[in-house]
């Protein structure tokens, strides 16, 4: 089984820019990731006027683009009430993956590093629960996990490499 790790907080906290710090560490590290991003907002990744996009717009359920350098599968789930989320994660390719990063989902029992930016320990304590290993935070907290610089990409990134060696996934 991959290990899953989340990295969550709330909006504008800074998950994506810590995100895209950490992969090419991760990766000049050798670890292969995979990301799985949950939004709340209507998104496309399609382009209108592609081929892909009309065909879509035209009725097809799931459309996959593909080419030499990459494919992506795009389904439509306009009558799921919740998003799936160990559906999404088997959709991964583990045999091309070290780990699978989560930005958001904070609330699925998974483990995760939660981003505190100028929030006061009480606003903090509301995302600590059994799964969170970690916070990431731009100032000193009291918090029963290890807490990790926020503006330190390379010691989050020893510390998830460590979490993956000693297999607490």
């Amino acid at each position: 089984m991959l290990p899953v790790l989340a990295i969550a907080a709330w909006s504008g906290t800074g998950k994506t820019t810590l995100l895209r710090q950490l992969i090419p560490l991760l990766k000049a590290q050798g670890i292969r990731t995979g990301l799985i991003k949950h939004t709340h907002h209507n998104m496309d990744v399609d382009t209108p006027g592609k081929d892909s996009y009309e065909l879509r717009k035209a009725g097809a359920n799931q459309v996959l683009v593909a080419s030499q350098q990459r494919w992506a599968l795009m389904t439509e789930t306009p009558d799921n009430d919740a998003i799936d989320f160990n559906f999404l994660i088997s959709r991964m390719d583990a045999r091309s993956l070290d780990l699978i990063l989560i930005e958001g989902f904070k609330d699925e029992p998974i483990p995760r590093i939660v981003l505190c930016r100028d929030r006061s320990e009480e606003e903090i304590g509301t995302l600590l629960d059994a799964h969170v290993i970690a916070v990431a935070s731009n100032r000193p907290l009291n918090v029963s996990v290890p807490l990790l610089d926020l503006n330190d990409p390379s010691q989050i990134t020893a510390f998830i490499i460590q979490w993956i060696k000693e297999g607490k996934t």
